[in-house]
């Protein structure tokens, strides 16, 4: 196995800084997954990166199925992973099964992506600056359904892809209890075609979650056009964060 070169070793430093250099944070985004699925429950943990949220839900007691792509992250995930209740594969996940092209930036790894538009769209903007996407890996793709077909249906699937979110869903053909995609203001319109998407499934209620502070922004779920409304008005330069989505009962959101 070859070792990784010396701007893949900065970017595995810098993200492991960034996601574990906090532990107050670690303990605060625990505590939120504990609210949000119980012991013995299933997760997707869909770009997996350096496993921060597969080992809180593990610690919350959920069964994860981990998928990262990026080959230095997934050496780094069987080595810091928990061996117990996580099933780690090396796969993205798309709108159908095959390979693409992942666009790796080395020193920035956290923004690689498998979407050319997304990148286009950010690189100019705020915080992306320094940003280079300098490597193209071709990797494997699966579905949510086949994964589903594999592992069973899930109690919660968290998506951060840089810009997939919105085809990863269309490879979904039901609605499931519970689903956090990244949202990134100045690519708004990923966050727009993931609501369009869960919404031809079924009503959902939706809230969201700015940065890495692990607490809903919103008191009361709400439906999709005030969610979109509420991500209209964010400014280009406001924090990234997750949006999350439940299947809504009618009388939910009178």
């Amino acid at each position: 196995m070859s070792l990784p070169d010396l701007p893949t070793l900065a970017g595995l430093a810098r993200s492991l800084a960034v996601y574990y250099g906090q532990p107050w944070k670690t303990r605060r985004l625990r505590r939120f997954y504990r609210d949000l699925v119980r012991p013995g429950d299933l997760a997707f943990d869909v770009g997996a990166h350096v496993g921060s949220r597969t080992r809180a839900l593990v610690a919350a007691g959920a069964r994860v199925v981990a998928l990262e792509p990026q080959p230095a992250f997934h050496r780094l995930l069987e080595m810091i992973l928990p061996r117990r209740g996580v099933v780690l594969r090396r796969e993205a996940v798309g709108a159908r099964p095959g390979r693409l092209a992942l666009a790796v930036s080395r020193r920035h790894p956290t923004v690689s992506s498998l979407s050319p538009d997304w990148i286009e769209r950010v690189r100019s903007s705020s915080g992306f600056g320094d940003v280079v996407w300098d490597r193209l890996i071709e990797v494997p793709v699966t579905t949510l359904d086949l994964l589903i077909a594999e592992h069973g249906i899930p109690a919660f699937v968290k998506i951060d892809v840089e810009g997939m979110e919105a085809e990863i869903l269309a490879g979904l053909s039901q609605p499931l209890p519970l689903v956090a995609v990244e949202y990134l203001p100045a690519a708004i319109e990923v966050a727009y075609a993931s609501i369009a998407r869960l919404e031809s499934l079924g009503r959902h209620a939706y809230n969201r979650v700015e940065g890495e502070r692990h607490g809903f922004v919103h008191a009361a779920w709400r439906d999709a056009e005030a969610m979109r409304a509420d991500l209209t008005a964010l400014p280009a330069g406001a924090p990234s964060g997750d949006l999350y989505a439940r299947p809504a009962a009618a009388e939910t959101l009178r």
